[in-house]
């Protein structure tokens, strides 16, 4: 069945109440455990509302939703496919993405596979909403080529700040406040973590929405042009806190998040 062919929401969709004690003794659960990300599906499950259910469903209804719809495109194959974007140049969007994703040694499909380990694809209601929810996961890894957040624990935490604006839910919130605290807890930084947290909602409200962009055309686009287009500033707090912690001996693995956490909060 095509995107086009889903209906808008399924019956089988719910939307739970608010639960934050529940989210809270699953952030723990994360902390105590970098790599059970499968954490993070339960605290969006606790703390999901309706705000961002709405947003997906105004998208949808929207010409560009539709154009997007009917396009069909596979984003993670299309992105994953570096062969694709080789006549680009080395200033483009796709060019600094591949470096990333090659530095990092990621990919689009491994997105996809650990959001399926919690909840198989044939467990999830098959319908125009759930398409949503996959761009916002599929398009995680070109947030951070777009934004200039890195992979390390701050620059995770700020980008769930600046998606949280962009797509609310209150989860995604929750835990980037909550890994803020952590990591001032654990590290006792001097850095203005907080602030550099702040810094991302307010770039992520000034921001066009990013997952909303036709990905095929922005690939090609100059990235500083792309970032112009976009509204989109540059993270300056966040790169003082690298300082800061890369002076006081923080700057280390420790602080390295998960690669799926925030692509799984949204």
């Amino acid at each position: 069945m095509s995107v086009m062919e889903r209906p808008l929401v399924h019956a089988d969709r719910k939307l739970n109440s608010f639960q934050p004690i529940k989210a809270w003794k699953h952030f723990r659960k994360l902390v105590a455990d970098k790599e059970d990300t499968e954490q993070v599906f339960h605290i969006i499950e606790a703390l999901k509302g309706r705000k961002n259910h709405m947003r997906a469903v105004d998208f949808i209804k929207s010409d560009q939703g539709q154009s997007l719809m009917r396009r069909g495109n596979d984003l993670p194959a299309m992105l994953d496919d570096h062969a694709r974007w080789s006549d680009c140049g080395p200033n483009t969007v796709a060019q600094h993405y591949i470096r990333f994703m090659e530095r990092e040694g990621l990919s689009a499909a491994g997105l996809v596979e650990e959001s399926h380990k919690w909840l198989p694809s044939d467990k999830r209601p098959q319908d125009q909403i759930e398409w949503y929810f996959e761009r916002l996961r599929d398009t995680h890894d070109l947030f951070h080529v777009l934004t200039g957040y890195g992979r390390d624990g701050l620059g995770e935490g700020c980008l769930l700040g600046f998606s949280y604006e962009q797509s609310p839910n209150l989860g995604i919130l929750f835990i980037a406040y909550a890994g803020n605290r952590e990591m001032r807890k654990q590290t006792g930084t001097k850095a203005p973590i907080l602030e550099a947290l702040r810094e991302g909602r307010r770039l992520g409200r000034a921001a066009k929405h990013l997952a909303h962009q036709e990905v095929e055309s922005l690939m090609r686009e100059d990235i500083d042009e792309a970032r112009k287009r976009l509204n989109l500033s540059e993270p300056v707090i966040y790169k003082q806190c690298l300082e800061i912690l890369e002076a006081e001996g923080h700057l280390s693995d420790d602080l390295l998040a998960p690669q799926q956490v925030q692509a799984q909060a949204a």
